[in-house]
Order: structure tokens, then C-alpha cells, then sequence
């Protein structure tokens, strides 16, 4: 276990970084971080006036831009405007059991659909600018998660927000090990991982409603670290030097708090077979990463 801190960021001006959901929890911590060490911080919310407060008290250069991942128009529009290089894409946002099935604009179930198939789209439509990593969110649920090919948006079985929590958090360990592997066949330096941050007190879960959650609400009082102690992991994964397709979790309580360090994916995550129909599938719905990196790149 490593005994990192965020004050342990190397300098990173001249770097450009896009947070997205960096208008509070982890998200915001992230940001803050980043630009506090020199980068340019673009932070991607659905909430632009929220956002713009969130960015105006960060040190550093700071932007904000409208992204909503619950919209494929959105997405679209963001990564149509976007120039430059990006050193950093952190995919951050998500939505945590929300109390009753929600949808997105474009039909998905609303977990799956921002948490995976919205930062999918967002990857694939920038992955031309991307010169550094690609850090996603993921959670230890995921060991509970299912790939459920046959129903994937909950449009014929009950809905579960705990079960579709955990699949769209083992979609988004599933689509960072086959980028990866894309990556790598591509000759391309870029790499893709994914972080956990234990469980942390955000307002995602905090206002995350429904007796579901009373486990959440349980191992967020009695365990759970602060917004800027869950986000060493993702900075971590963001700046350590560590492979492509590394897992960061936090070292200590049943993965749950401490310092980050690599942590252990299952047999499931590091299929390739399922990897692949996964994004055949996510590309097909999104219509989006149907190329391969090596053709996507212009910096790879």
C-alpha cells in the first residue's frame, strides 16, 4: 500500500485534464487537486451555474463546460466542440440507486447509461485527442454485478437499482480492460484504468433514497472516508506509474478507507470474450467506438 497524498501530485502545468461531475463529492476533490498542481481543469457538469461556483473557488486555471451523460446529444456536442489535446480524462460522474427506475433521455436505464454507456461514448468521440489516461470510476459492488446481454436496460424483469448499480460499475472495469487491450494492440502509450474510492460520503449516496440502501447508508456512517480522502484513489490512478488496466481501491478496511494501492479484479472483469461483446453492444447502442484506436488516434 502506497502512502500517497494529493500533496504528492506532481507538477502538472501545461497538462489539461476534463473532470467529469466536478461540482461536488469526489469529483470536485479531484479537480481542486489537479489544478492546484498546475493543469488546466475542465470541469464537465450537467449543472453549468453550480459548476461555475465549484470552479471559481479552485485553484488555478479552471473552465467549465455542460456535459449531461444521461444525454448522447449532449456527449455528442461536447466532444464536437472540444479541441486539443487532453492529458487527463477522468470519468467521474455517476449515479448511485436512484429510489425507483429512471431513464435516460435516450431510453437506457439510467445507472447503466451514464455511469458506463455515457463516459463509453464520451471516450470513444475524444479518444482522437487523448494523449495520457483515461481514468474511470468503477466501485467494489461490481463483484456483485451480472452482464445481463438479454435485458440490459430492465425492460422485462423487476427492477433492482442494487443490482443495476453493480452491473454498470463491472461495465465500466469490463470497457477499461478492453480499451486497454485496443490500446495496446494499437502501439498506442495511452492507458486506461479505473479506481474505486471505498466508500465515501458523497451526496450521490446520501441522497440516494429506498430501504435498498440501508446497507449504503450503514458503511457510510461507520466507514466511509471524506470526498478528498475518496478521491486519492482516483488521483492516484490518474498520476502514478502504474499499467494500463490497473485497479485503484483504497488499502485498508475491507477496501473501504486507507491509502490507495492496486486492488484485485476478478476472473469476470478480465474476460476478453465478454469484454468485447460488451463494447460491440455499447457501441451499437450509443453509436460510437465502432473504429479501432489505432484508427480513432491521431496521438497514438
Amino acid at each position: 500500500m502506497s502512502d500517497f497524498k494529493g500533496t504528492d501530485i506532481r507538477n502538472l502545468t501545461g497538462t489539461t485534464a476534463i473532470v467529469t461531475g466536478a461540482s461536488d463529492g469526489i469529483g470536485l476533490e479531484t479537480a481542486r487537486a489537479l489544478a492546484a498542481a498546475g493543469a488546466r481543469v475542465v470541469y464537465a457538469v450537467r449543472n453549468v451555474e453550480k459548476g461555475g461556483r465549484a470552479a471559481a473557488a479552485a485553484p488555478g486555471q479552471t473552465e467549465v463546460r455542460e456535459l449531461d451523460l444521461a444525454s448522447l446529444e449532449s456527449v455528442r456536442r461536447f466532444a464536437r466542440e472540444w479541441q486539443g489535446e487532453i492529458d487527463l480524462l477522468i470519468n467521474n460522474a455517476g449515479v448511485v440507486l436512484p429510489p425507483k427506475l429512471a431513464r435516460t433521455r435516450d431510453g437506457f436505464e439510467m445507472q447503466f447509461g451514464v455511469n458506463h454507456l455515457g463516459h463509453f461514448a464520451l471516450t470513444s468521440l475524444l479518444l482522437e485527442h487523448i494523449t495520457g489516461r483515461i481514468v474511470s470510476l468503477s466501485a467494489n459492488a461490481y463483484r456483485f454485478g451480472k452482464i445481463d446481454f438479454d435485458d440490459l436496460n430492465w425492460e422485462h424483469k423487476k427492477y433492482n437499482a442494487n443490482r443495476a448499480y453493480a452491473q454498470s460499475k463491472l461495465a465500466v472495469l469490463l470497457f477499461t480492460e478492453e480499451m486497454q487491450r485496443r490500446l495496446t494492440a494499437a502501439g498506442s502509450g495511452v492507458r486506461a484504468v479505473a479506481a474505486h474510492p471505498g466508500a465515501a460520503t458523497t451526496n450521490a449516496i446520501t441522497n440516494s433514497g429506498g430501504t435498498e440502501n440501508l446497507m449504503f447508508r450503514f458503511i457510510n456512517r461507520f466507514f466511509a472516508q471524506t470526498p478528498a480522502e475518496g478521491a486519492l484513489e482516483t488521483l492516484y490512478a490518474a498520476v502514478a506509474d502504474i499499467p494500463g488496466g490497473t485497479f485503484v481501491g483504497p488499502g485498508g478496511r475491507m477496501g473501504l478507507s486507507g491509502a490507495p494501492k492496486a486492488a484485485k479484479l476478478n476472473k469476470t472483469v478480465l474476460d476478453p470474450e465478454l469484454g468485447r461483446r460488451l463494447w460491440d453492444i455499447s457501441a451499437e447502442l450509443t453509436k460510437t467506438g465502432r473504429t479501432s484506436p489505432a484508427e480513432e488516434m491521431r496521438h497514438g
